[in-house]
C-alpha cells in the first residue's frame, strides 16, 4: 500500500508567533484596563459606604495594577473600614458591605471594558 503524503506550508508563521507572544505579554499587563474597571467601582462603593462623618467614604479608592483592580478603603486614621465591609462576629458588629456589592452592580459595565481590551489586543495577531 503506497502511503501518501501531505505537505503544508504555513506561510506568516513566523510573524504569528510573534504577534502571539506579544499579545500574550499585553494579556498578562491589563493595568490599563485594571484602572478603568477601578475607576468605575469606586465612585459607586463611596456612595454605598456607611456614613456617620464621611471619613469612610472619603478614604475610598481605586488603582489598577498589572495583575488586577483594587478598590481599597481606610487609612491608619480610618482603621474600621474592613469591620464594616466584613463585619466582627466576634464584637457583634454586623458586616455593612458596600465595595463588594459595588463590584456586583457595576460589573456589566468593567467586564465589557475587559471584554473590548481584550478583543483590541487579539486584534493585533496577524499571519493568521
Amino acid at each position: 500500500m503506497a502511503s501518501s503524503r501531505t505537505i503544508v506550508r504555513l506561510e506568516g508563521a513566523r510573524q504569528l508567533r510573534r504577534t502571539l507572544r506579544q499579545a500574550g505579554d499585553d494579556l498578562s499587563d491589563l493595568k490599563r484596563a485594571h484602572a478603568d474597571a477601578a475607576a468605575v467601582v469606586t465612585p459607586v462603593a463611596q456612595a454605598k459606604a456607611p456614613r456617620r462623618s464621611g471619613r469612610l467614604s472619603a478614604t475610598v479608592r481605586g488603582s489598577g495594577t498589572k495583575t488586577g483592580a483594587l478598590i481599597r478603603a481606610g487609612f491608619a486614621a480610618v482603621p474600621y473600614a474592613g469591620v464594616q465591609e466584613f463585619g466582627w462576629p466576634r464584637r457583634h458588629i454586623p458586616a455593612q458591605p458596600f465595595v463588594v456589592p459595588a463590584a456586583r452592580e457595576t460589573e456589566p459595565q468593567w467586564m465589557g471594558m475587559y471584554e473590548a481590551e481584550v478583543d483590541r489586543l487579539l486584534g493585533h495577531v496577524k499571519g493568521i
